[in-house]
């Protein structure tokens, strides 16, 4: 089996629903992240923070998932990117100070250093757990297919 470069950056999703599934991962986890933040299920231990945690193993599972799917690269790191988008979005527009105007707090979470910051988390942490997902899925049809196989090898 040959590996082509569109293959794993856009995945080899053969049907709809598993190509639908994969965009909508993205979203679910920006809003998952965000209202977990939100609501106080994570929290940010406070001081200078450069990774939030649980964002970041959010999307790891996220793209670990993408990965074992072989969904594409591309979509493990807009799946990490958008975890931790939501860990910044919920900082920056309900944690900021409210005598910050909305304005202002959507122009600090937009800043592209900030952006281009967690693009730079999302590729590191999304390829690494696009791996392990690829590597876990391929051990597991090995282990499949050996334990189909007659002669048990």
């Amino acid at each position: 089996m040959a590996l082509h470069l569109r293959d794993v950056l856009l995945g080899n999703t053969t049907t709809r629903r598993r190509r639908y599934a994969s965009l909508a991962l993205p979203p679910v986890l920006f809003v998952l992240t965000f209202a977990a933040y939100a609501l106080d299920v994570f929290q940010v231990s406070g001081g200078v923070v450069f990774l939030a945690a649980h964002a970041a193993l959010v999307g790891i599972v996220g793209a670990a998932w993408v990965g074992y799917r072989r969904a594409g690269l591309v979509v493990a790191w807009v799946t990490t990117y958008a975890a931790l988008l939501g860990q910044s979005a919920d900082h920056y527009l309900l944690s900021q100070s409210p005598s910050h105007s909305l304005t202002d707090r959507a122009a600090a979470f937009l800043q592209p250093d900030g952006l281009v910051f967690l693009g730079v988390e999302a590729l590191v942490l999304g390829t690494l757990a696009y791996l392990l997902g690829a590597l876990c899925e391929r051990g597991m049809s090995r282990i499949a297919a050996g334990a189909t196989s007659p002669d048990g090898s």
